[in-house]
């Protein structure tokens, strides 16, 4: 197996690790306050396992394999990858205590507007789709790429819609005037 091939298989295993070392973390802090997240995490979840075998099936079709050397594509992925772990650990470290992996505003929530924050609503989930936009270039093949990005992009957007209704209900117009001023995902786009 190619040194490239192993450094994506193991940050791929730690960046799994630690969103279960998150969802328990963050399952203390919400114990307080009312999740709201109207199965948006549980579809979120199934859509990455979805993904993942989506991707790994796909793969086979030879017809839709991207035409560059495994270990370029690899390379490529991994570095996506990293880029969006890079932001989805930042948005969550701006975050700090506001920070969950359900949907749940906190007592004594306040919106934060810094970092990221005052570019995207969302960082977070901006870094996690840019992950899995890492993982599916690694799978070497077009239709797993389409795969895994329409899946956890789907996933992701009902997600956005439930936390942010439950975030205008928790913090009113403070969060209905950061929409104004901010977009989803990405900066100056969507």
């Amino acid at each position: 197996m190619h040194p490239i091939t192993v450094i994506l298989e193991i940050v791929a295993f730690l960046w799994m690790a630690s969103e279960i070392a998150l969802a328990i973390v963050t399952r203390v802090r919400r114990r307080t306050a009312v999740v709201q997240d109207a199965g948006s995490l549980a579809l979120l979840w199934g859509a990455v396992a979805a993904a993942a075998l989506g991707g790994n099936v796909l793969r086979g079709v030879r017809a839709a394999t991207i035409p560059l050397p495994i270990p370029w594509l690899h390379g490529i992925g991994l570095l996506i990858l990293v880029a969006g772990l890079a932001i989805r650990w930042t948005a969550i470290i701006t975050l700090g205590r506001f920070f969950t992996t359900s949907v749940t505003v906190l007592e004594n929530h306040r919106l934060v507007r810094t970092g990221l924050y005052r570019h995207v609503r969302h960082p977070s989930y901006t870094g996690l789709l840019v992950a899995f936009l890492g993982v599916a270039v690694a799978y070497a093949n077009w239709l797993s790429l389409i795969a895994v990005v329409v899946l956890v992009l789907a996933a992701l957007l009902y997600r956005i819609r439930v936390e942010e209704s439950a975030l205008v209900a928790g913090l009113g117009e403070d969060y209905i005037e950061y929409r104004k001023s901010t977009r989803r995902l990405i900066p100056g786009v969507f």
